[in-house]
């Protein structure tokens, strides 16, 4: 069962509260719930986040808008700085945030907006600098573009091992008639099943998955072609087709830079960093509760 824990930041009488932490690779949290709506995310690994509906890869530069009260999982890809943001009903509205879990594009702006959230106490002063920092961030969620990188999660056991397999391995080159036989199932009650469940063939469930892991390894600095092979693409020219009609960009342009700022060294970050220490200083316990 989902938990819902009693988080400062769920119960502040401020319409947004910043949460910074950072994770090891690995670190599972479990699943579980909160109060008000979150903006999770992170300056640097990658987060795979489990809702019932659907699974989502959220790399750096992205982050997940999860809906207040919806039972989630994270579990982390790499070192993983979190930086989260924890919006009152009242401000989710105003931000227009959207009615179901979503991964959003973070402008440059936005981003050092949640950083200076971050470097913020728990109790801000709305008519201070903090105020004017919380009125912009909601103005940003509000203009940022969803992105196609949640994929429908189905319920079947079937389809659940056969899910399993494909994120262990997504360049895995069986046909449906092969999955078949791996899940004691007819290729046609796969096929129906895919249709009921995700609302799309498998055929296509399949790519969407294989371009969502390879937009995380592309955010960890892997080479397009490395990361094409790795999600089953042969041709690299075909992979940058699929990937630019998914996402509106060249893989390219998704990959992590060689150079430039690294995690949590955005203009703001460095205070950030050592202000929410000191504001989290003693909450240990919170540490799996994003």
């Amino acid at each position: 069962m989902p938990t819902r824990l009693p988080l400062p930041q769920d119960r502040v009488d401020r319409p947004l509260a910043a949460y910074a932490r950072d994770y090891p690779n690995g670190h599972e949290t479990g699943w579980h719930s909160h109060a008000r709506a979150q903006l999770l995310y992170a300056t640097g690994g990658v987060m795979r986040v489990s809702t019932e509906a659907a699974g989502f890869v959220v790399p750096p530069g992205r982050a997940l808008w999860v809906p207040a009260g919806l039972p989630h999982a994270v579990s982390m890809r790499g070192g993983v700085a979190m930086r989260a943001l924890f919006v009152r009903r009242d401000a989710a509205e105003a931000a227009s945030g959207p009615p179901s879990a979503a991964v959003l594009a973070v402008s440059p702006l936005l981003r050092e907006l949640i950083l200076a959230a971050c470097a913020e106490p728990l109790e801000w002063d709305p008519a201070g600098r903090a105020g004017h920092v919380a009125a912009l961030i909601l103005d940003e969620i509000a203009c940022a573009p969803p992105l196609p990188l949640g994929v429908p999660a189905p319920r079947d056991l079937r389809l659940l091992r056969l899910a399993a397999a494909l994120q262990a391995d997504p360049a895995k080159p069986l046909t449906l008639e092969a999955w078949a036989v791996e899940c004691g199932a007819s290729s046609r009650t796969l096929t129906r099943l895919f249709r009921r469940e995700t609302g799309m063939s498998f055929g296509r469930w399949r790519q969407m998955l294989r371009l969502s892991e390879a937009a995380a390894l592309l955010a960890q600095g892997i080479p397009s072609a490395r990361a094409a092979a790795m999600v089953g693409y042969a041709s690299v020219p075909a992979f940058g087709s699929a990937f630019r009609a998914a996402f509106g960009q060249t893989p390219g342009a998704a990959s992590a830079p060689s150079r430039g700022p690294g995690p949590g060294r955005g203009l703001l970050s460095q205070t950030a960093r050592l202000r929410s220490q000191n504001r989290d200083s003693g909450a240990d316990v919170l540490e799996s509760t994003i």
